[in-house]
């Protein structure tokens, strides 16, 4: 159970500025929408898609580590990662199987004529959008379990995009359509909280001994 007195002490080491910058973000924040990153072997990738999440409102972000595994590129991510809550998950089965538990559809993005094209895809249950390697694209895997598949409409010569890039531009518009809809796309007030004191907590130096200094009074 949340202790709203901790968090209204800790709280007090936080600048008036700082605080309403945490409600004005967490109010636009959404977990209807989540991403996962299969196996992306060039780490600045992942690293530049969780800071898209960060910016354009994605709370949480997925990361299957099977072949690749690697630690984030905190340059790259620029403290992204302190925002965006990062699942790590060994393998594609264990990550699907996770979203599917808390009720998410799994959408491949993937250029294939039969993807739905991105203006045309709206997210009407909550759906977690699966981002593959560079070279090779997604699993045969997470193709075949997926419940649909999604692609950027392209007209130039080039037939594919960086992940990275093909992913903002993704996030950013299926996350505005969820924003200016009528779907219940919001934390709840439970979840807001929480990351309150998450984000509250990262923010302050020293906070395990504060914390301790603190319950011993």
């Amino acid at each position: 159970m949340m202790d709203l007195d901790l968090l209204a002490y800790l709280e007090g080491y936080l600048t008036e500025e700082r605080k309403q910058r945490f409600l004005e973000v967490l109010k636009l924040r959404t977990r209807h929408i989540t991403v996962a990153i299969e196996d992306v072997f060039q780490m600045h990738n992942t690293s530049a898609i969780i800071r898209s999440c960060d910016v354009f409102g994605v709370q949480e972000v997925h990361v299957v580590e099977d072949r690749f595994a690697r630690m984030l590129d905190k340059n790259i991510a620029m403290g992204a990662e302190k925002w965006v809550d990062v699942y790590k998950y060994h393998n594609s089965t264990a990550c699907m199987a996770a979203l599917k538990k808390q009720g998410y559809q799994i959408i491949a993005t993937t250029p294939h004529d039969n993807s739905t094209l991105l203006s045309d895809f709206f997210p009407d249950q909550k759906s977690a959008l699966f981002f593959g390697t560079e070279k090779g694209g997604l699993s045969d895997e997470v193709m075949q379990q997926a419940d649909g598949f999604l692609k950027i409409p392209m007209v130039g010569f080039s037939e594919s995009l960086n992940v990275s890039v093909a992913a903002a531009i993704i996030i950013q518009e299926v996350a505005h359509k969820v924003r200016t809809s009528q779907l219940d796309w919001c934390l709840t007030d439970d979840e807001i909280l929480e990351k309150r004191l998450d984000w509250t907590k990262k923010s302050i130096q020293h906070v395990k001994g504060i914390i301790k200094r603190y319950y011993a009074d």
